[in-house]
């Protein structure tokens, strides 16, 4: 006979924003299960994935609310400094650039985590928190929307009962489809190249962001003597640079590094991915709501992709819990539409804004070039304008939900 589960909600998909959601909700007092198909020995293996996350100071807040922080905090690296400069084909950057300083700001800009220690803080925060279930390594095969619940059947043949299903698995997100929300979207001829680069000399928690005719090549401080490389390439070059020997790459790696942090080597393997866009025409259904990745893809340039999935995750759950402590049912239509009017918008903006920003700085147009060397100088001199937008960029503009602003959901 087949198990029978009851929860509030399930989350199908159990990476680091549907980790992050079930935390929330389950310290909010609500009954959770996640299910992922990846078994977690797996998704922690340094194998597994080589990106690491930029994390806005609203998403570190967010983070130590949660009790989340003090499992990964010793493996987060503070940005200190960012140095924006746009280089042109085969010559030395612009001597315009763009520099922020954390101490504008009084604290540091965000820091850069790897993924695999993000999902063991993740876990660990997870483990402690009751009324969580972690389902895996399992996935959800069917989904059955009733007036009042939501029927779903495990690749194991399990069947759950859940108040309402949140779709948290990416961006071929299957429940997003099952529940008919379309997607706009395209390809970049893009592709990003990610590896972990040691260097001789400390990078002081200063990221570097240049930009190149084919797309951003962004150096971003880790733990000790070491960076995390995100090359944005053509999608027909970047395979011949994948296919490169260990010192082959590494002589390519140092013609875009310079020589300010000294002798560099790329240690560990080396990923790409094709880059893509796409946001869903809608964010919830009756019983279904999306996050993350399942509801919107958008260019790494500037790192802002999973600090959007959290800000999904902050405004879902206190929509739900705010809901829940009323009394109400917060599976309902009318409660999700609160959440997607928070955060469709937001979404949309960042998105095409990280779009148009990648076309304006991924070619080596002469006229275009120097147009943007002049708009990178003027901000650079422009001391409250900068402050907006190191304001801006660390998650702190704009109505936010409690979380981000460090307070219980």
């Amino acid at each position: 006979m087949e198990k029978l589960y009851q929860h509030d909600v399930l989350i199908g998909g159990g990476g680091m924003a549907g980790l992050c959601l079930g935390v929330a909700l389950a310290q909010g007092g609500l009954k959770v299960a996640v299910v992922e198909p990846v078994a977690r020995t797996v998704s922690l293996d340094a194998g597994f994935d080589g990106r690491v996350t930029a994390l806005s100071y609203a998403s570190v807040r967010m983070l130590r609310a949660l009790r989340v922080w003090p499992h990964l905090q010793d493996e987060a690296q503070p940005i200190l400094d960012i140095l924006v400069t746009d280089a042109p084909a085969g010559r030395p950057p612009s001597p315009l650039s763009l520099h922020f300083d954390a101490d504008e700001i009084g604290e540091p800009m965000g820091y850069i985590a790897e993924n695999r220690h993000l999902r063991a803080a993740l876990f660990a925060a997870a483990d402690a928190t009751a009324g969580l279930e972690l389902l895996s390594p399992l996935s959800v095969e069917r989904a059955l929307p009733a007036a009042e619940h939501v029927d779903v059947v495990l690749s194991d043949g399990s069947s759950l009962r859940t108040r309402l299903l949140v779709a948290a698995d990416g961006r071929g997100s299957r429940l997003r489809e099952e529940f008919g929300i379309g997607v706009i979207g395209w390809s970049y001829p893009q592709w990003g190249i990610v590896a972990t680069v040691a260097h001789e000399r400390p990078h002081n928690g200063t990221a570097y962001e240049h930009f190149l005719p084919s797309g951003p090549f962004a150096i971003l401080p880790l733990t000790g003597n070491r960076s995390s490389l995100v090359w944005t390439e053509r999608d027909d070059l970047a395979p011949l640079y994948m296919n490169l020997s260990a010192e082959e790459f590494d002589t390519e790696i140092a013609r875009r590094f310079g020589d300010h942090l000294g002798t560099t080597s790329v240690i560990g393997p080396r990923w790409s991915y094709p880059l893509k866009f796409h946001l869903a025409r809608a964010y919830v259904k009756p019983r279904f709501a999306l996050i993350g990745d399942a509801a919107h893809g958008i260019h790494p340039i500037a790192g802002q992709g999973f600090n959007l999935g959290l800000k999904d995750v902050a405004a879902l759950a206190e929509c739900l819990l705010d809901a829940a402590r009323l009394g109400l049912d917060f599976g309902r239509i009318d409660t999700l539409r609160r959440y997607e009017r928070w955060r469709r918008f937001d979404s949309t903006l960042m998105g095409f804004s990280m779009d148009a920003f990648n076309r304006i700085f991924s070619n080596d147009i002469a006229p275009l070039r120097v147009t943007r060397d002049l708009g990178m100088g003027l901000v650079d001199q422009i001391g409250p304008l900068r402050r907006f937008l190191m304001r801006n960029a660390g998650g702190a503009v704009g109505k936010l939900p409690r979380l981000l602003r460090g307070e219980a959901a």
